[in-house]
């Protein structure tokens, strides 16, 4: 029976319950279709490949590089600062820091601590496994081991598996909770190790993997998680996120399924109005930023409930639904209505592109359509690596 262009790209689109054991937050059916048509995502292709030869050039610059260490005087443990937290202009020594919702110090973004080269870390093994699985160049695989080796297995250099002392706030607190935030980009590394897996040895693969079952651990056992499990905003979403994709890349099933009930019974009924209106998010000063960010914590939530038979997606509480969250946002993402909330000076419709892109292939609503339309209006969206991890 011959399948159509159509069928087939819908076919793609879902995620399924049958997704391989390596890949966590990626569809392996989408990406091998993508691999195998890659002149219908030229742009996103051309754009991975830039940012890949510029990661190329970047020097490994692990965890114990900083120079300001944390209260705990170890140069493994990962050190960073609040980004909305000022110094007193009350005191002479500007102690305690005082918070400034929205306006980001960036002074925090110093390579003394942690934050950014723990970005660059786990963006450049993001786009390096992405770029070596598209284009099967070693090179990148090569630099993404490098990598690898230095923040999660060496122990020379490796980051200790915990976040004690992220985002404090100088004269106040050495640590938050609040700083487990800063792992979700680990997510997408889970990926990319699994992509490059074949240019690990046995022993750097099972370091990593024991790494990140270390961190898992500590996740939901340290009074940090157990703060960041009960906010009621996007980190408590966030939270979830980690430990469920943390929890399939271990092996640890009982635990990713009882996080996705979570994730469906705790947050979604008091995140979303029946509206789809995020309330937690909306009364930020960057509410188009945040309700988005919300979101993109549920994009992954609803893969991984597909994977593990956990329907995140359709789940509704008292007409509270997460389908409902994503069409408010698609409602003004197609253009048609003017964004009733808060604006910064940099204000843009773009954020909302990578959820409306998984809402679109999930739902499949006429909003979505018209959403994903407009988005694709701008050429930035088009460069956007998630172009090729679906199909459309």
């Amino acid at each position: 029976m011959m399948i159509g262009k159509t069928t087939l790209v819908a076919l793609f689109l879902a995620f399924t319950t049958h997704a391989s054991a390596g890949f966590v937050s990626y569809n392996e059916q989408s990406l091998q279709y993508n691999k195998a048509n890659l002149g219908e995502k030229e742009v996103a292709l051309n754009a991975l490949i830039e940012k890949a030869n510029k990661a190329l050039l970047v020097d490994v610059d692990p965890v114990t590089n900083k120079t300001l260490l944390p209260a705990s005087g170890d140069k493994h443990d990962y050190f960073s600062f609040g980004p909305y937290w000022w110094p007193n202009p009350d005191t002479k020594d500007g102690l305690p820091y005082v918070r400034r919702d929205g306006e980001y110090n960036m002074d925090t973004k110093s390579a003394a601590t942690d934050k950014q080269r723990f970005i660059r870390f786990a963006n450049d093994i993001k786009t390096l496994g992405m770029a070596y699985y598209f284009t099967d160049n070693e090179l990148y695989a090569k630099k993404a081991v490098e990598h690898l080796n230095a923040w999660l297995v060496d122990s020379k250099t490796m980051m200790n598996p915990h976040l004690k002392y992220a985002q404090a706030i100088p004269g106040i607190v050495d640590g938050r909770g609040i700083g487990i935030i800063e792992s979700r980009l680990l997510i997408p590394v889970l990926d990319s190790i699994y992509m490059v897996r074949e240019h690990l040895s046995a022993a750097q693969y099972e370091s990593i993997k024991a790494w990140f079952g270390q961190f898992n651990d500590w996740l939901v056992t340290s009074n940090h998680g157990f703060e960041e499990d009960n906010w009621h905003n996007n980190h408590g979403t966030w939270y979830d996120a980690q430990v469920v994709a943390f929890s399939i890349f271990v092996g640890d099933e009982d635990l990713a399924k009882k996080r996705l009930r979570i994730s469906q019974m705790r947050r979604i009924g008091g995140h979303f109005d029946k509206q789809g209106r995020q309330h937690a998010e909306l009364e930020r000063t960057r509410p188009w930023h945040y309700s988005n960010f919300n979101l993109e914590a549920y994009s992954y939530l609803g893969h991984f409930g597909e994977m593990l038979g956990v329907d995140v997606w359709n789940y509704e509480v008292d007409g509270h639904s997460l389908k409902e969250g994503y069409k408010y946002i698609a409602s003004y993402a197609a253009g048609k209505l003017d964004w009733p909330y808060r604006k910064p000076k940099n204000f843009t419709l773009s954020k909302a592109y990578k959820n409306i892109l998984f809402a679109h292939g999930v739902y499949g609503d006429e909003v979505f359509d018209s959403a994903l339309y407009e988005l694709r209006k701008d050429e930035s969206n088009l460069k956007e690596m998630e172009n090729l991890t679906v199909v459309y």
